[in-house]
């Protein structure tokens, strides 16, 4: 089974029962069959996101809970990726896409993905299939 790129959109999605994107995240989550990949960026971007709330206390517990998670691959970070993720974003001043989505891209390319967990369209941009669009 092919596997899906989970964005932070994705996972913040999942968390925050308030966010609009709750129910579209928690349905496929509850779903999903699919092997999932994300990036040591995009957890850092999750926890940021919870930083001041009172959900920040379960972020570190979430982040255990995906690296033992046998059907989830986190890309960890590197200097060489990193690197790499800076080209793309260097080489695309027509578009506001950030360095972790720009590194996002690189990891989507390297490992064959198509389709990700976001509703970012960014990744539209990027030439992929965004799952969560609204």
């Amino acid at each position: 089974m092919k596997a899906v790129f989970a964005d932070a959109f994705y996972f913040v999605a999942c968390l925050n029962r308030a966010d609009q994107h709750h129910k579209k995240a928690a349905s496929f989550a509850s779903q999903n069959q699919r092997p999932i990949v994300t990036t040591t960026w995009v957890l850092t971007e999750v926890a940021d996101a919870f930083a001041a709330s009172t959900a920040r206390d379960r972020i570190a517990g979430f982040v255990a809970a995906l690296e033992g998670d046998v059907n989830t691959k986190i890309v960890p970070a590197t200097q060489a990726l990193s690197h790499r993720g800076l080209e793309r974003y260097a080489a695309r001043p027509d578009k506001d896409w950030t360095l972790t989505d720009c590194i996002s891209f690189v990891v989507m390319e390297d490992e064959g993905i198509t389709d990700a967990l976001t509703g970012d369209q960014h990744f539209v941009q990027a030439g992929f299939k965004v799952l969560l669009s609204t």
